[in-house]
C-alpha cells in the first residue's frame, strides 16, 4: 500500500461521504472526519460489490459502481447519525 493509494482513498472517501451526506435529508450531527470514514468504507464496499456483480471496469468513470458507493454512503451516514443521536 503506497502513500498515493492512501491519499486517494481519503480523497475519494471525502467526496463519496460528502455526496452521501448531501443526499440524505435533514441534518446529520456527525463531523467531517466521520463523514470521510463512512465515505471510505462505502467506497470500498461499493467497489467490492461491483466486482462481485461483474460490473466492468472502464477507462472512464464507472457510473454503476459510483452509484453503489453513494447509496452505501447515504445508508452509512444515516446509520452513524442515528447511532450518534441515540447516544445523546
Amino acid at each position: 500500500m503506497t502513500i498515493e493509494s492512501i491519499l486517494g482513498a481519503i480523497v475519494i472517501g471525502a467526496v463519496i461521504g460528502a455526496i452521501g451526506r448531501l443526499l440524505l435529508p435533514g441534518r446529520q450531527a456527525i463531523g467531517w472526519i466521520l463523514t470521510i470514514v463512512v465515505g471510505i468504507v462505502a467506497a470500498l464496499i461499493g467497489t467490492a460489490i461491483a466486482q462481485v456483480l461483474g460490473v466492468a471496469t472502464t477507462n472512464g468513470i464507472d457510473w454503476i459502481e459510483l452509484v453503489m458507493q453513494v447509496v452505501l454512503a447515504v445508508i452509512g451516514v444515516g446509520l452513524v447519525a442515528g447511532l450518534k443521536r441515540s447516544r445523546v
